[in-house]
């Protein structure tokens, strides 16, 4: 019995909660992951993973062995790259926000593949808060403040955000120049993908962030369709400058309230902790690192 085989269909039948899902991560037929994993919970004289037609769930000893067995498969695929100085490889799922993707990283990853040509990468964008562990993924590009502590979390940048609106807008509700002016108009609210909690609008003035709640009838889910509201003349809207800089440019979005602009907004690299040793993600993380502070 291949021991390191076995321990990765363990593994990753435990992330998964499910063979055909494992099966598919680790192009194995799942005949394969079957044999593999009872004969692994043979060598070792106890069960790993409680089956049934709709579920897969580890018992108390699957529990306790899992981090160990995450533990030292990083540890070993480190020493093999040490000393076989050979370059990371396998399959890393990341998932991204597409805005970020599109502008920062998708551009330049022809430079990430080309370094790292034994890599394969998978790349999504979820409509929803995405379970890395459940979900089988590695790592997520992430804007906003992060509120899971149980992840591990490397910040790669901090993004100039704005306060825009229309000319159309701009011209039916007037220009506002303080913040008090801005109780006689209408906001384009943002609703967070983690519920149905809106982000608030908030002001640096003084070294401090201020948070003022501004009337409006449309909330949205969204960057483009975001963007887009206040194109239409719809309201106010606060977001990262890149995302609106070209409708800025050409006069079709302008900025307001310059002296007092949002707080600038994180964008962060989240991976569990039984992620951290992998070569795979540590190679990614420090690539995206180098493209967002090249950026900046």
């Amino acid at each position: 019995m291949d021991q390191v085989k076995a321990m990765k269909v363990f593994v990753r039948i435990y992330e998964r909660s499910s063979f055909t899902l494992a099966a598919d991560d680790l192009n194995l037929p799942r005949a394969t992951l079957t044999h593999t994993l009872n004969q692994f919970e043979a060598w070792l004289g106890t069960r790993l993973l409680e089956r049934s037609t709709r579920r897969v769930r580890p018992t108390l000893d699957g529990e306790a062995y899992y981090p160990r067995c995450v533990q030292l498969l990083a540890e070993l695929e480190e020493a093999e790259l040490a000393f076989r100085t050979v370059q990371p490889q396998g399959r890393l799922r990341v998932d991204m926000h597409g805005t970020l993707a599109g502008h920062f990283v998708i551009p330049r990853l022809g430079q990430f593949m080309q370094g790292y040509p034994q890599i394969e990468l998978a790349i999504s964008e979820a409509d929803h808060f995405v379970d890395l562990i459940a979900e089988g993924v590695d790592c997520v590009l992430r804007a906003g403040h992060l509120g899971d502590s149980s992840l591990v979390a490397r910040r790669v940048a901090s993004l100039r955000q704005v306060t825009c609106a229309s000319p159309e807008y701009l011209a039916r509700h007037g220009q506002p120049h303080c913040l008090g002016d801005l109780a006689e108009h209408r906001a384009v609210n943002y609703v967070s993908r983690t519920g149905n909690r809106l982000y608030p609008f908030e002001f640096v003035r003084d070294g401090q962030v201020r948070q003022v709640h501004i009337d409006g009838a449309l909330s949205v889910f969204g960057a483009e369709i975001y963007s887009a509201s206040a194109l239409a003349g719809l309201g106010i809207i606060q977001c990262p400058h890149y995302h609106v800089a070209e409708a800025l440019a050409q006069g079709r979005l302008r900025e307001i309230l310059s002296d007092t602009p949002p707080p600038a907004m994180p964008v962060s690299v989240v991976y569990p902790h039984s992620r951290h040793l992998s070569p795979r993600v540590r190679v990614f993380v420090d690539w995206l690192a180098q493209v967002f502070a090249e950026a900046e």
